[in-house]
């Protein structure tokens, strides 16, 4: 079949590449002048299985409660005069429910299992360079009540097939000696060695010029306009060339991998999409001191924030804001990143040279992706997948090619009909 797939960031590029392997003729659309510009481009760069948890549970929303008001919140609402935003946050509550968190835990882990083994198997297979580190991921707390907390989420992870271990504070510096610098004391940890980190911007890259030399077609500075259905399917797809000019598209499937933008493709045709913007924030440090510098990957519970070593850099990640789609860096959230980059690495980082970045993370209310097809039956969504787009974004891509392609998926996955 001829494919058309519209977005070049790591869920749209490993789409076209595994539709390309299953024998489809693709074409990606892109509004970017190149692949992985927007929410691929800077994040944590974690591989994070063992944080494949919904953001959606009891215990967040209490500490969103706490959080309200507070400039620093690790996650903070900033309501917008837009139902769709409120319709989002009540759907978000209902999956608080114990039981919603608990199927939404198991869908995600097992997502995220099996797109880490399909991202070996694509690094082995290609020799993709990406600054990965096959050296796990290490959260650590200061916090006595959310280190218990880690306890039981690291217990029903491992029930899970996830080795998420609980380690003490002598641990947590052997596993990471850089952290000895900390200012403040930290009483514990958790440490997943099965977990990896590596730069998705360059992996997406390397993984869309493997998909153009096998013969994918990469249109980029071109904008869907819209989708035109007939007979409940979609007939044509309006594009903006680079030029201004208006070009059809037409295809046998078409797959909408946009993030945070699908609604505004799906809702004129009357399909739900419950996606909506997570605004996250990155900073992006050399290394003045590399021997000061963590090799790990970490995750500092306090603040939210996640650091991994991408070759010469230091990346660290983090926070979210629920309001619009507004890119707009907050001057206050920017310097909170370096103080606390300061805090734990004073002599590693070269301070006065930082890259800042904010990403609209496309998020659930459950934090489940939606993946499958929709009710106009050559129309598919591979979007929503939130904070966990790289950590999912190879296995995801797989398992719409095998959709698309009219094979049943390798997992157990709540997939769209």
């Amino acid at each position: 079949m001829k494919i058309a797939v519209f977005g070049a960031g790591i869920i749209g590029v490993s789409s076209a590449w595994w539709l390309a392997r299953a024998g489809h003729e693709v074409e990606v659309i892109e509004r970017r002048p190149g692949a992985a510009l927007e929410t691929s481009r800077a994040n944590g760069g974690q591989i994070s299985v063992c944080y494949a948890e919904p953001w959606a549970s009891a215990h967040t929303l209490r500490k969103v409660l706490r959080w309200i008001g507070r400039s620093d919140a690790p996650l903070r609402v900033s309501p917008r005069l837009d139902p769709r935003q409120w319709l989002w946050c009540a759907r978000f509550l209902n999956e608080c429910r114990g039981s919603r968190f608990t199927a939404n835990l198991r869908a995600m882990v097992t997502l995220a299992q099996y797109s880490r083994a399909t991202l070996r198997e694509l690094r082995s297979d290609l020799g993709i360079e990406y600054d990965h580190l096959e050296r796990g991921i290490l959260a650590f707390y200061r916090d006595p009540r959310e280190f218990e907390h880690a306890r039981a989420s690291a217990a029903q992870m491992r029930e899970l097939g996830v080795e998420r271990r609980i380690v003490d504070a002598a641990e947590v510096l052997r596993i990471e000696p850089a952290l000895a610098a900390a200012r403040d004391p930290i009483i514990g940890g958790d440490f997943t060695a099965d977990d990896e980190s590596g730069d998705v911007h360059l992996f997406t890259r390397a993984l869309a010029e493997r998909a153009r030399a096998a013969g994918v077609v990469f249109r980029y500075g071109t904008r869907v306009n819209r989708l035109v259905p007939v007979d409940g399917r979609v007939s044509v797809a309006e594009l903006i060339e680079p030029d201004g000019y208006f070009r059809p598209l037409q295809a046998d499937a078409y797959v909408l991998a946009l993030g945070s933008f699908t609604p505004e493709l799906t809702a004129p045709l009357g399909l739900s999409c419950p996606v909506w913007p997570a605004k996250g924030y990155s900073a992006t440090f050399r290394l003045k001191n590399p021997e000061a510098a963590p090799m790990v990957s970490l995750v500092d519970q306090e603040g939210k924030i996640v650091f991994s070593r991408l070759g010469d850099r230091l990346r660290m990640a983090g926070t979210a804001e629920i309001g619009g789609y507004s890119r707009a860096l907050d001057t206050g959230r920017c310097n909170r990143l370096v103080e606390r980059a300061r805090a734990l690495f004073p002599s590693a980082l070269d301070f006065a040279n930082v890259q800042f970045w904010s990403g609209l993370r496309p998020t659930t209310p459950s934090n489940v992706p939606l993946i499958g097809r929709t009710r106009i039956r050559n129309l598919y969504l591979n979007t929503g997948h939130g904070s966990l787009g790289w950590t999912m974004g190879a296995g995801s891509g797989r398992v719409l090619a095998d959709l698309v392609s009219g094979r049943a998926p390798d997992i157990d996955f709540p997939f769209l009909d």
